[in-house]
């Protein structure tokens, strides 16, 4: 009995682990992570930066959120170019790397939803997933000029209807840092499919 007690609690903690996820202000971890793209190519988030930041949003194929949010990347993609800032897709699904999440299965997806203009990188491991404290797909965060993080969470309030979105977050965040303002909020709660990283 005392075996099944211990063994309980085991999993009940397990199951109420957090991880520490990066805060507001702090630098962006693994910067010199080379990912491989879709086109083949490795790349890192030093890399992709622009002169004023870089916007990361971990991703994959199939989430229903991803799938919910996904139409809006390309308008938030846009966005940074036209404002100094590098975009990136981080697919961190390493338990479902032989599968839904593979490098073929990435570059279909890329291609059908014509993401071809921008980084798509798979996150061997989820090293940079682990770093950032990302969970969920889609899972965004901003970074400024210096890597600072100055916004993190969900792209806006309304997955399944852009038209009745009423809280664009990422996009106020995007013209706030931009404008050299205040971003409010700051930050969000990120809404989807948790990361399949490997146990």
């Amino acid at each position: 009995m005392k075996t099944l007690f211990v063994t309980l609690a085991v999993v009940f903690a397990a199951s109420n682990l957090e991880i520490d996820q990066l805060g507001i202000g702090q630098k962006a971890p693994k910067t010199e992570l080379k990912m491989q793209d879709i086109s083949r190519k490795a790349f890192s988030l030093a890399d992709l930066k622009q002169e004023n930041g870089i916007c990361v949003i971990f991703s994959c194929n199939t989430c229903p959120y991803v799938i919910g949010w996904e139409d809006r990347y390309n308008e938030i993609y846009e966005a940074c170019k036209k404002d100094g800032i590098g975009f990136v897709l981080v697919n961190s699904n390493e338990a479902k790397r032989n599968g839904e999440d593979s490098m073929a299965k990435m570059q279909e997806h890329a291609k059908e939803k014509g993401y071809a203009q921008f980084a798509y990188v798979v996150d061997e491991n989820s090293v940079l997933a682990d770093a950032f404290g990302a969970t969920k797909t889609p899972d965004v965060f901003l970074f400024n000029g210096n890597m600072e993080l100055v916004y993190k969470g969900a792209m806006d309030d309304n997955m399944k209807d852009r038209a009745a979105v009423a809280e664009p977050y990422l996009k106020n965040a995007l013209e706030a840092l931009t404008a050299g303002k205040a971003i409010d909020p700051a930050e969000t709660k990120a809404i989807g499919c948790s990361i399949k990283r490997n146990s």
